[in-house]
């Protein structure tokens, strides 16, 4: 790299500056987020937003302002989409661009994104000029049609969302039985019990679950009141009961951890620091714990968070739960979303595959 390149990069570099951006971006994430809006959509649309202040600076020479101009909507996707040519997959982000995007911490890696990635960018700025009323370029013809002939390609590729693994009840055992009875081994094996027990929990949801909202039954048992889910943030009143019932092993673990960790109030799941409890897990902590507790299990698979809420759905269907039954306890509102976590590893298990075998 000569002299007048290294400065002109730099120059690009200082533009770049994240703590700049970042409170550039503070305003329309404002206005774009509602007041109950989860921490991790404020995250995600945050993010977002910075990337589209730091491509467009870096594209253009020139903060970015809405309306954005249908041209730039479709640059960013040619820039970021990859397609196949004679030489191979190819984009157009030019290679300088795109160090610098990686230098500054705004983009993970070098490379075209990931086509999910690059439609919830989209869709994050869609959702901007909606709110401000303004004329939306993401709702453009030429920008849909675009968007939707990179969808076939990339499926034609073989690219597919990524999954997290299924934690069936085979899984959640094997990972149960790596928790002992230390304070975290209780902690861990009351967190994986109600995540899954209570309807396959999101992360978010085990976050943020409060014994204000945990109420014991004279029986025996509990009933979690889940009094913040994706559902319930977005507007939308669920067919089902907020009562989550929380029983059997599930609760005998729940009880186990509440009694060792003497919480009265506040998070139920905290950090642990040898013998004392700390502040409520963050959702991040939550997942980590499953993937944690998933390795020392030796299971193989990518697993997160949101396997528990997967594996909870494919176990029902294998067990033949009644979709009703399941989606009262998940609380998804449409069918097409539920039969989505039904998968690969449980396909021989359908029902449906041996209609030969029936006599």
């Amino acid at each position: 790299m000569n002299k007048n390149t290294l400065i002109v990069a730099l120059e690009a570099l200082a533009r770049l500056r994240p703590e700049v951006l970042a409170a550039a971006a503070a305003e329309a994430v404002r206005e774009i987020l509602a007041e109950a809006a989860s921490a991790n959509t404020t995250r995600s649309y945050a993010s977002a937003l910075r990337y589209w202040a730091a491509w467009y600076q870096g594209r253009y020479g020139t903060s970015i302002t809405v309306p954005v101009p249908e041209a730039a909507v479709v640059q960013f996707i040619v820039d970021h989409v990859a397609r196949r040519s004679k030489a191979g997959l190819k984009w157009e982000l030019p290679p300088q661009l795109d160090a610098l995007l990686v230098v500054t911490k705004i983009k993970q890696k070098p490379g075209p994104l990931k086509f999910s990635t690059v439609i919830h960018r989209v869709a994050v700025l869609s959702q901007a000029h909606q709110l401000k009323k303004l004329p939306n370029p993401c709702e453009q013809p030429a920008v849909r049609h675009l968007l939707a002939r990179a969808r076939r390609a990339a499926v034609k590729r073989g690219e597919r969302p990524t999954k997290k693994t299924a934690i069936t009840k085979s899984e959640l055992e094997a990972m149960i039985t790596t928790c002992d009875n230390s304070l975290e081994g209780l902690r861990d094996r009351a967190l994986l019990y109600f995540a899954f027990a209570s309807g396959g929990r999101r992360r978010s949801e085990v976050a943020a679950a409060d014994l204000h909202d945990l109420h014991a039954l004279p029986e025996g048992g509990y009933v979690y009141r889940l009094e913040h889910s994706k559902t319930q943030q977005a507007g939308v009143t669920a067919s089902s009961t907020p009562d989550k019932p929380v029983l059997g092993m599930a609760a005998e673990a729940l009880t186990a951890w509440l009694g060792a960790s003497e919480l009265k109030e506040g998070a139920i799941f905290r950090r642990v620091w040898k013998i004392r409890v700390g502040p409520a897990l963050s959702p991040a902590a939550v997942g980590a714990v499953v993937q944690r507790r998933a390795a020392i299990a030796g299971l193989e698979g990518n697993f997160g968070g949101h396997s528990l809420r997967s594996g909870f759905v494919t176990e029902g269907g294998r067990q033949g739960i009644a979709l009703p039954a399941l989606m009262a306890m998940t609380e998804h509102r449409s069918v097409a979303s539920v039969v989505g976590y039904f998968q690969a590893g449980g396909a021989a298990d359908n029902p449906a595959a041996r209609l030969l075998e029936n006599t």
